[in-house]
């Protein structure tokens, strides 16, 4: 299913007259086939609840940060619909700010800060040197809760 295949199905489902109300982002996470993949489906499941991102990231590409009441489609790799996430809280902390709750909701491995802090200083670390920065401990991150607003049955 495409991100538009989603989004129409969505509108029959909360009326045309709603969805006029409303728009999307189409993204997937990660920068590489395996994490993205691997991360939608812990979203289906419910055990990923939050996302984090490099405010840095956000700037360069000119990109608008993530706002409660936002709604993305998530994607596979292959870019086929997975569901639909409505943006809860967003809080925008330093990389070693964040906590043990955060890495928790994040849902991914251990749910451990400890995990969530390794992988996460890896990416945003490769993510940095793509926009010419260097990573830092007191990099902002945008931490971002969600919820699944809509999956197909």
């Amino acid at each position: 299913m495409t991100a538009q295949q989603m989004w129409t199905a969505y509108g029959q489902k909360i009326g045309k007259d709603k969805l006029a109300e409303k728009t999307y982002t189409a993204w997937h996470f990660c920068n590489d086939e395996q994490g993205a993949n691997a991360l939608y489906p812990l979203v289906l499941s419910g055990q990923k609840r939050a996302t984090a991102s490099c405010l840095w990231v956000f700037e360069t590409e000119g990109e608008p940060i993530p706002k409660p009441g936002n709604l993305s489609i998530i994607l596979d790799w292959e870019e086929n619909a997975q569901c639909i996430i409505e943006t809860r809280q967003v809080d925008i902390v330093p990389f070693n700010e964040v906590t043990e709750e955060f890495a928790a909701i994040e849902g991914e491995g251990d749910g451990s800060l400890a995990h969530w802090r390794r992988v996460h200083d890896e990416f945003f670390r490769e993510e940095c040197g793509s926009i010419g920065r260097d990573f830092t401990e007191d990099m902002p991150v945008i931490c971002e809760q969600f919820r699944v607003e809509y999956k197909p049955d």
